[in-house]
């Protein structure tokens, strides 16, 4: 039987290979790039697993998937379920009224619930909403281990593979390049990362601020490091972090605590997320291809759920090939 040739080897095409390797099956994954993670969206995520969060503009379809997304995430990497805090400057409380009424599955909380979370929040917020449902991950430190459970699992990773499907004739293959994928209705949004150095800071869990026009989210990633982001802009442009950008988040980040003022700013990052119209991804054949496309901003979250079918469909092809 023939390996399974899988395009690319961000979370799409990880989460994919493992599953078709737990499966039994012959696996090989074609990246372009030299290394793990070079130019892969999934590298500068937030890594936050927040199916309830992610409702409010995705819809409650993704509540589900994304609860037990966690479970799959707790068996292959270091996962934190400390829940997700949400808050709002007092002049944007309408922003955090509006926040509650489209999602579910919170707790509303006064400033002394908020500081009994995060002490260093004591005094700055009077009013928060908290998912105590939801978790976190490192999202390098998760493709990594990825990527140590394939070698387990006797799967290969060719580096340097700028493979085409139509260079796989009579093979199976899993089309999950991201934007470089053939499907149609993709579009590129740009996502805008910061990696800040705060020492003077303590967090324990992801923190949405929210505001009518730069909403943030900082994910404590240990050591004093958080990971700021992150901006969305409909863009094809994949060039460095903008000047425009880079002052938005450190504005927002400084009102969630002023201490952040003196951090130090140790990487910044930008990718273009693959979309489709309405935001979800998808799995779907065409003959021996399967394509999974169209993460955008939720791909560690939904990762393990479309890459079941996209698993299911490979092997559906298999048996027809």
């Amino acid at each position: 039987m023939m390996p399974v040739a899988i395009l690319g080897a961000g979370v799409a095409g990880l989460t994919t290979a493992v599953r078709l390797a737990e499966a039994g099956r012959e696996v090989v994954i074609h990246e372009a790039t030299p290394r793990l993670g070079l130019r892969a969206a999934s590298w500068l995520a937030g890594g936050m697993l927040a199916p309830r969060c992610e409702a409010e503009t995705a819809g409650d379809a993704i509540v589900a998937p994304g609860l037990e997304g966690i479970g799959w995430w707790r068996r292959q990497t270091h996962v934190d379920q400390r829940g997700t805090l949400v808050l709002a400057a007092p002049r944007d409380g309408a922003e955090l009224r509006r926040f509650a009424s489209r999602t579910s599955g919170h707790e509303t909380l006064d400033a002394e619930a908020i500081a009994d979370l995060e002490p260093d929040l004591d005094g700055r917020f009077s009013r928060a909403l908290f998912f105590p449902e939801e978790a976190h991950l490192d999202p390098r430190r998760a493709l990594g281990d990825l990527a140590r459970r394939l070698e387990e699992l006797k799967a290969t990773i060719l580096y340097g593979s700028d493979a085409e499907p139509a260079a796989f004739r009579g093979e199976i293959v899993v089309d999950c390049r991201g934007r470089a994928a053939e499907a149609r209705r993709l579009r590129g949004v740009r996502g805008e990362m910061l990696l800040v150095r705060c020492p003077d800071v303590a967090l324990t869990r992801p923190v949405r601020l929210l505001h009518p026009r730069w909403p943030i989210y900082v994910v404590p990633r240990g050591d004093g490091l958080f990971m700021v982001g992150a901006t969305t802009v409909e863009s094809e442009n994949d060039g460095p972090v903008t000047v425009r950008s880079t002052l938005e988040l450190l504005s927002a980040v400084t009102t969630l605590h002023p201490a952040f003022a003196e951090g130090e700013i140790l990487e910044t990052g930008a990718a273009r997320r693959p979309a489709l119209p309405d935001n979800l991804p998808t799995a779907t054949r065409r003959g021996s291809v399967v394509t999974f496309a169209g993460l955008y901003r939720h791909g560690f979250l939904l990762s393990p759920h479309v890459s079941a079918e996209a698993a299911r469909l490979a092997l559906e092809a298999s048996e027809f090939a």
